[in-house]
């Protein structure tokens, strides 16, 4: 029999879908993971369903996780997908209208009874013809029976060897793409074979069977292939932005010198951080999960003001609630790291989707003139060096930082050059270890307005913070209406200030044309290849995206000047554009919106952005 053939590709996006119990999220890690190991450029995009736990079968219940990946850096999971896993009928519905043309579509043929279409809403028994598949590439092999079949000697229960089907479809693409099977395997010995080595044994035959169904069976006229990215010489790591957050968190406290504290309360999608930072006691850092939201963020002030470089992180209705006791850090002029990963609202809204919704909230969300630091992070990688850079500004300038990422980056990865220490500035905080001559005054301020941080403890040293107003020199209760005065304008100007100690706004592109696009945070990797595939197409569009907020970088009024359209995109109805409609009123800004719970697409992009250049 004639022996596929193996044509090499630029790039790929695979999209595995199923239920929320069938694995899925485990499946795309696993082969991204596998990509990333053998030297690709990856982008991945769990997409997970909204409800903790839906009907099985349903389309509400159906959980996806795509990956991109290239022989390039790949900046997002891709738009459409090349593959559909797909484990059941609600799977395939759910995805259709994320196909490719000519995609190939791998469907459990097993799921499709009566039940299962029923409770995916399908109107006859035949979805391939009611979804209109015929050009597609469509594959239905009974992925549930074969894994049957090549578990029946393991001696696991019918439940237990069902769960290993999404091993088998992992097998399936591990050939269709030319992927070694030994860093799955290794992880699941790793992660069964002490407890449990005959669920670890029978994933791994489950994969291998797979792996044997689509070499032996020819039901795909080829395999394909990959070649590797080209990367500056390092050691790489698939990375999350939840993870790559904490970890930043913990390399500033290093850097400082000072013990990391979080106190947080668990929330969707910013729970994975706190998670981490409590694996990382071997670093000296003390976690509290506390009993609310309003508790976390006072044990992070507490622990503030004994020392501690401290943080709390939440998203956006955990921020809302955090907001009074913000304006108490921003009043006591503690630092203090609120990392905000931004989901669709209002209120409870989408747990599980992305958004940018909450950047008003960060900017002004509290009462009175309570001015902080705003950042934000572009992609899972970043959010290391962001995280760090909250960390050194909270300290530094002794001041709230409000780092927003979003559930997009902090839910995705991608490849990480790990850093060397080194190559990291030492923070340095204004901390005062014993009284100056005349008695300690807590207000006395530095060249960065950045007052004394005292611990308590120390004789000579004692002082008291609160949230009453203080003087503006000894730090005793004021109600005097011109020390009120001057402290509110102290702090703004304090803020305003670290303007000095970030870098000057850049372009990517040319510094001039037709169209500037102007983003922030996660939506950098959309943008830029929207903006890139317009370069090549011969347009004049170039981007600005922004990841320091509040204060605004130097520069910005001189880029937009050399423009002659400015567009703003964002995942909200325009919080951004109308934020600096306020610092740049001499400029008219176009707007690009989008309120879905999902990411942009580059096609999306690419035609407003040509329609705005007609």
């Amino acid at each position: 029999m004639e022996q596929s053939k193996v044509q090499e590709l630029q790039d790929v996006v695979i999209r595995f879908s199923g239920d929320s119990g069938d694995g899925m999220q485990l499946t795309g890690t696993l082969f991204s993971d596998t990509s990333a190991l053998l030297g690709n450029g990856i982008s991945t995009f769990p997409d997970y369903p909204a409800e903790i736990r839906a009907p099985q079968g349903t389309v509400a219940g159906v959980s996806g996780f795509q990956v991109h990946f290239g022989n390039h850096r790949e900046l997002n999971p891709g738009d459409y997908c090349d593959v559909l896993v797909a484990m059941n009928p609600a799977a395939l519905k759910a995805n259709r209208k994320w196909l490719k043309a000519g995609a190939t579509v791998i469907l459990d043929g097993d799921s499709i009874t009566e039940e299962h279409l029923r409770k995916a809403g399908f109107k006859t028994l035949d979805p391939l013809a009611e979804l209109n598949l015929d050009e597609y590439n469509v594959v239905i092999p009974d992925i549930t029976s074969m894994t049957r079949e090549a578990l029946k000697e393991t001696g696991l229960d019918n439940k237990a060897v069902v769960k290993c089907k999404n091993m088998f479809a992992l097998g399936i693409c591990f050939w269709l793409f030319d992927r070694p099977e030994e860093y799955a395997v290794r992880y699941l010995d790793s992660k069964f074979a002490k407890k449990n080595p005959v669920v670890a044994e029978a994933n791994k035959l489950a994969i291998r069977a797979g792996y044997n169904y689509a070499a032996n069976t020819h039901q795909f006229a080829n395999n394909y292939t990959v070649a590797p990215a080209p990367r500056e010489k390092g050691t790489y790591r698939s990375i999350s932005g939840n993870v790559a957050t904490a970890w930043g968190l913990c390399a500033a406290a290093e850097k400082a010198g000072l013990p990391l504290f979080c106190g947080s309360y668990p929330i969707t999608p910013a729970t994975v951080i706190l998670e981490e930072l409590a694996k990382r006691k071997d670093l000296g850092v003390k976690t509290v999960q506390a009993e609310d939201e309003i508790a976390g963020i006072c044990t992070a002030i507490g622990a503030a003001y004994a020392g501690n470089f401290a943080v709390t992180t939440t998203s956006g209705p955990g921020l809302s609630l955090k907001s009074e006791a913000l304006g108490l850090a921003v009043m006591t002029e503690l630092p203090l790291v609120v990392v905000d990963v931004q989901r669709g609202g209002p209120s409870t809204g989408l747990p599980t989707k992305t958004e940018q919704s909450d950047l008003a909230q960060a900017l002004y969300g509290r009462n009175g003139e309570c001015p902080v630091i705003v950042l934000a992070a572009s992609s899972p990688s970043d959010c290391f060096h962001y995280a760090f850079e909250a960390g050194r500004l909270a300290m530094e300038h002794m001041t709230p930082v409000v780092l927003l990422s979003d559930g997009f980056i902090a839910n995705g990865s991608e490849p990480w050059r790990i850093p060397s220490m080194k190559d990291y500035p030492t923070i340095c905080p204004p901390i005062v270890d014993k009284a100056p001559e005349g008695g300690f005054m807590p207000y006395v301020r530095n060249e960065k307005l950045a007052r004394g941080w005292a611990f308590p403890g120390k004789v000579g040293l004692e002082h008291r913070v609160g949230g009453l107003e203080k003087d503006a020199v000894k730090g005793s209760i004021s109600h005097d209406p011109a020390n009120h005065q001057k402290m509110v304008r102290t702090r703004a100007e304090k803020v305003a200030k670290v303007v000095e100690d970030i870098p000057t706004q850049t372009v990517w592109g040319d510094p001039q044309g037709e169209l500037l696009v102007v983003g922030w945070g996660g939506t950098r990797g959309h943008l830029q290849n929207a903006v890139d595939e317009m370069r090549r197409e011969g347009h004049s569009v170039s981007l600005c995206h922004f990841n320091y907020i509040n204060p605004l970088p130097a520069g910005v009024r001189e880029i937009f000047a050399k423009f002659r359209r400015i567009v703003v995109c964002e995942l909200n109805e325009g919080q951004f554009a109308n934020y600096l409609r306020q610092h740049f009123q001499e400029f008219r800004y176009e707007q690009y919106n989008k309120c879905e719970g999902q990411p942009f697409t580059v096609v999306e992009l690419k035609e407003k952005f040509e329609s705005l250049l007609k």
